[in-house]
């Protein structure tokens, strides 16, 4: 099979916000705790941060990690993690029914931040509590000094303020599985004055609201368009969810279709950015909403285990999903797909980041990669600078629900900084290689500084055993050509210098 990605560098799509890379840890089973924090352990500092977690968080370049929920958030009260830690409450999480600890709240999050390199997307709760709750966070954490709160975040350490810029207002406030669920219009109007309340702290914020935790929820569309309508002028992005897995129609024992999962992803994204636009529209306004994809990943593998936990545990195992070789192969895709949507996407949170539905694992001894961890290592790490317009020649099969799904997935992007080109492409055909051919207009080919593959392992392999890796990818150029066979289900990255 042939396949020909056409690359011209003003088809642009464009520039990257780099933070569609970016990350999410909740409260949530041990994603925090006996993951980014475990006092004790071996590679534990003296704050409990665990070092062999923040060196393998470093290997990702994760650029923003969205904090503390998810559904967590809607029941939590930010003041029970800050201060001395032994007059810090022990709590009922109704959320996800464990007992929360809060010997990790803000400060050790952000100092954990601090040490990954990442920025903070930081979740106030518009849940059980609402706009004065929101509006003291964010003085606590970005106001000078010389005000209460502002004062008692130097009084427990930190004298220079978090300046956190990205904060989401609430948290799947459409679900009926969230503590303090909303309609449409209540949500829209609290977000409203909550960000009101937030930007009157600090105007240089930026806010995301709610969009519908699923597109599969019978609100959807309706709730998004009543939010913006109470909301658009005090807002800059709406959120969008999406787990693969997860519904009943994803079956993944049926390949072909689970790799074409992300025709549907690029088909939400474009539905959301089309009701941002009609509300655009309708109100006259010149301000674009752009999106937040700051849930998405593969999520199933967990579910039977997680029915069986008794609740009230500090710590459980909870969604702690072990990923396969064909869930790596779909993410890769959806990170292309995130590419393809980059001038509306802006900001995108894997979810989660450790432990918890997650790239990297942990246990007493240290930390292990997952299969995805790969394809969103390399993605994170080179898909930088401008995303191109594919122009892609290749045959297509058709599915249960896909009636053309292309045998190859494939984007470059330009980092004109490095003078560097980087093709991120996957061979979804389970039996045939794909002679792949990347023509490159006004462009020169200097040499390869890399290609790998990722391939040769059983769709249900997982890689618990460590024996999955990149291997390298032999890949040819001419002045303005770049070839390499992709093995069958394979991903693929390939980086050239041009001029």
């Amino acid at each position: 099979m042939k396949a020909v990605l056409k690359v011209d560098p003003t088809q642009q799509i464009s520039k990257i916000d780099e933070r569609i890379y970016g990350s999410f840890i909740e409260q949530l089973g041990r994603a925090v705790y006996e993951g980014i924090y475990q006092p004790g352990q071996a590679t534990a500092d003296e704050n409990g941060l665990r070092k062999d977690v923040i060196e393998a968080v470093k290997k990702l370049n994760v650029p923003i990690v969205r904090y503390p929920g998810g559904n967590f958030v809607s029941q939590y009260k930010w003041e029970d993690g800050i201060g001395p830690k032994d007059a810090r409450p022990k709590r009922l999480d109704l959320a996800w029914r464990t007992i929360e600890t809060n010997q990790f709240g803000l400060h050790e999050f952000m100092n954990w931040a601090k040490k990954v390199g990442t920025q903070a997307d930081m979740a106030v709760n518009l849940g059980t509590r609402g706009i004065m709750s929101a509006a003291n966070l964010v003085e606590y954490c970005n106001f000078p000094k010389g005000s209460y709160w502002s004062d008692l975040r130097r009084q427990n350490g930190q004298e220079t303020p978090f300046a956190i810029k990205t904060w989401c207002l609430g948290n799947e406030m459409d679900g009926p599985w969230e503590i303090g669920q909303k309609t449409a219009y209540e949500y829209g109007h609290l977000a409203n004055e909550a960000a009101k309340a937030m930007r009157a702290v600090d105007d240089s914020i930026e806010l995301v609201a709610c969009g519908s935790s699923s597109m599969d929820n019978p609100t959807f569309g309706d709730w998004e368009k009543t939010v913006l309508d109470q909301c658009y002028d005090n807002v800059d992005y709406l959120s969008l969810h999406r787990y693969y897995g997860f519904y009943g129609d994803d079956d993944p024992n049926e390949l072909d279709n689970y790799l074409g999962k992300n025709i549907d992803l690029d088909e939400f994204i474009k539905g959301v950015v089309a009701i941002c636009d009609a509300v655009k529209a309708r109100k006259r306004t010149k301000k674009t909403i752009n999106l937040s994809l700051d849930e998405w990943n593969v999520w199933y593998h967990s579910n039977d285990q997680d029915a069986k936990t008794k609740p009230w545990q500090q710590a459980p195992h909870l969604l702690e999903d072990i990923y396969n070789f064909e869930d790596a192969l779909l993410v890769g895709s959806l990170l292309i797909t995130l590419l393809k949507n980059s001038d509306r996407v802006k900001i995108a949170c894997l979810a989660q980041l450790v432990n918890v539905i997650a790239p990297i694992m942990t246990n007493d001894q240290g930390v292990w990669f997952q299969s995805i961890f790969y394809p969103y290592m390399q993605v994170s790490n080179y898909g930088k600078g401008i995303a191109l317009t594919p122009e892609v020649e290749v045959p297509t099969y058709k599915t249960r629900e896909f009636d053309a799904v292309p045998y190859l997935d494939s984007i470059a992007t330009y980092d004109k900084t490095q003078n560097e080109l980087t093709i991120f492409c996957e061979n979804k055909h389970q039996t045939d290689s794909i002679s792949f051919q990347t023509l490159l207009r006004d462009f020169d080919v200097e040499n390869v500084i890399e290609a790998t593959q990722f391939y040769g392992y059983d769709v249900k392999a997982d890689n618990r055993d460590g024996k999955m890796k990149l291997q390298p990818l032999t890949a040819t150029t001419e002045p303005h050509k770049v070839m390499a066979t992709l093995q069958p289900l394979s991903w693929n990255m390939i980086r050239v210098r041009v001029r």
